[in-house]
């Protein structure tokens, strides 16, 4: 079996935290045997750089032919003023799109090392294990028709399409619901069926999936009242499935309820599981090049490549138990930084992990 892998460190912090990672890639490829190999191609503004657009046909051709994807993070300030449609961003949902990456996962674990560093109080969040599961190549962010247009009167209007077909609906929700059977086998669908009908056939539709998998309790709730909740009671809740919008702000916000973003990995998947693994936090160029991003989530992105695109469970878990004897050993970046904890940079983070290994 192949075991290739696209490496695309991305902008900001990106290849400080992926040249971490890739140590640790390496690490366990050799403890463990696995035979996998990697490249690097360029994503994002880099790749505006190099090539004058976010992603160029060679990257998305040793994209299409690799068995997963690391990712970094894309985009910064310096991009933000080019011709929108050749933005850093679009070519990060250009490689989703263009890879059929439909099902997004984002775990939001709290280490127990780190209750103190969420915002919540310690018994709220203490034991927290959510995995939101977010349709990725649909909805608001895909739609169209989009953009801005004068109206007669002159004034500008700004419009976008918030579209889902039952097939897609479908898919994610069954994604969820197989997830769910192999946790605690709850799904909670989160829609805003009250106002939208796009979430009204969502609400159906996952229903009527919900029907398939007669062990697993399926609940809905409305993204304004999930918002809360999660905040109030976030132990209640095991699988979450929403769309590409809700999906992006409620799992940012289950995100800090475990200290710190810089924690949290995630994967995008095909219907064959290959994959695109990232961690959730953006390329943070306000520290980019000072070597103090917290490597973590894109070395738990690692753990989480190994996992669904590799079936090497035991390598998955090393990676995370490892992380779990840094954190053991005081070690922090700054942003999980508390008093009493020892301060550390990205490369002696990154290298702890591997010593750990």
């Amino acid at each position: 079996m192949s075991k290739h892998i696209v490496v695309l460190a991305g902008d900001g912090i990106g290849p400080e935290i992926v040249g971490e990672a890739v140590k640790v890639l390496a690490a366990v490829n050799e403890k463990f045997g696995l035979g996998i190999t990697w490249e690097n191609q360029l994503l994002g503004g880099a790749a505006i750089d190099a090539h004058g657009v976010p992603l160029p046909d060679v990257t998305l051709d040793a994209a299409r032919k690799a068995d997963a994807v690391l990712l970094g993070a894309v985009g910064g300030p310096k991009w933000d003023t080019i011709e929108r449609s050749i933005r850093p961003e679009r070519g990060l949902l250009k490689i989703r799109s263009e890879l059929n990456l439909f099902a997004n996962l984002r775990p939001a674990i709290l280490y127990p090392q780190l209750a103190s560093a969420s915002s919540l109080k310690p018994e709220i969040v203490a034991g927290l294990d959510i995995l939101i599961v977010r349709e990725l190549t649909g909805g608001i962010y895909f739609g169209q028709p989009r953009g801005v247009r004068t109206l007669e009167n002159g004034e500008r209007q700004g419009f976008n399409t918030d579209v889902y077909s039952e097939s897609e609906i479908r898919r994610i929700a069954h994604v969820a619901f197989q997830l769910a059977r192999q946790r605690n086998k709850k799904v909670l669908s989160v829609d805003k069926a009250n106002v939208l009908e796009v979430t009204e056939l969502w609400k159906e539709i996952t229903t009527e999936v919900g029907k398939e998998y007669p062990d697993v309790q399926l609940s809905h709730m409305y993204v304004d009242n999930a918002a809360m909740q999660l905040v109030r009671a976030p132990k209640q809740f095991d699988v979450i499935v929403t769309g590409n919008l809700f999906g992006d702000i409620l799992s940012d916000e289950a995100a800090m309820l475990t200290g710190s973003i810089g924690m949290l990995p995630s994967a995008s998947l095909d219907q064959n599981k290959k994959g695109m693994y990232e961690p959730c936090h953006g390329s943070a160029p306000d520290i980019a090049g000072k070597g103090v991003a917290n490597p973590l989530a894109t070395i738990l992105s690692v753990a989480m490549l190994l996992r669904y695109s590799f079936n090497a469970e035991a390598a998955a878990k090393c990676i995370e138990e490892a992380v779990g004897k840094v954190l053991d050993q005081g070690l922090r970046t700054p942003d999980i930084y508390t008093e009493g904890t020892k301060k550390v940079g990205t490369k002696e983070m990154g290298e702890a992990v591997v010593a750990a290994l």
